[in-house]
């Protein structure tokens, strides 16, 4: 039999983000595991009963917190053209503001604590990796793309992994220009090479 879901307490988005606001700064001043929620509730001048009875616990809080104060968005990403798309998506990633305080507050937690992972995995990668399928899919239907070609599988490794690289090789940020470099010499080369001679690069 299912369970029904927890009832969602109510909250107008003015107090969610100011909800979201503390959860963010008291991770930032000390980290994950040592933020609790009966801090964040006294700084939103909230209940902690209200935080779980909305988030039922810290990791989906956090998660969502994190959603809330992403810097960027892949959400409606659609220039006409695959080369238009990553373009795009590179200014978005390389423009964002990088949170570092923040980033080493949730990093560790993030490979320790199992539902925080989840939560984080829905709330943020899930909505990305299907904004970058949408990016592939519609390359192949307009032509760009050979369905048949097995990088597409490989897509938002290709463009993560560009980012991990550059701080950890170069010791620098993966700016948009950065980006938009590793699109053209990698990204595209890869994507709209031919599959048994059916696809050409048109653009």
């Amino acid at each position: 039999m299912t369970q029904p879901e927890p009832r969602r307490t109510r909250l107008s988005p003015e107090r969610e983000a100011e909800i979201f606001d503390a959860t963010l700064d008291l991770i930032r001043e000390v980290g994950y595991e040592a933020a609790r929620l009966d801090v964040v509730a006294q700084r939103s001048q909230c209940s902690k009963a209200t935080l779980y009875r909305r988030w039922q616990g810290k990791p989906r809080l956090v998660s969502e917190a994190l959603r809330h104060g992403k810097p960027f968005t892949l959400t409606g990403l659609d220039t006409g053209s695959l080369r238009g798309d990553l373009y795009e998506m590179t200014f978005r990633i390389g423009e964002a503001r990088k949170d570092h305080d923040l980033i080493r507050g949730i990093a560790l937690a993030v490979r320790q604590d199992s539902a925080l992972a989840e939560a984080m995995h829905e709330t943020l990668v899930r909505p990305d990796l299907e904004a970058a399928r949408g990016i592939v899919d519609r390359a192949v239907a307009r032509g760009e793309v050979d369905p048949a070609n097995p990088a597409l599988d490989f897509f938002p490794h290709l463009v993560q992994g560009a980012g991990f690289a550059r701080l950890v090789f170069d010791q620098r940020e993966p700016d948009a220009d950065y980006l938009r470099r590793y699109v053209d010499a990698v990204v595209l080369p890869v994507l709209l090479r031919e599959i048994d001679g059916s696809t050409e690069d048109t653009t």
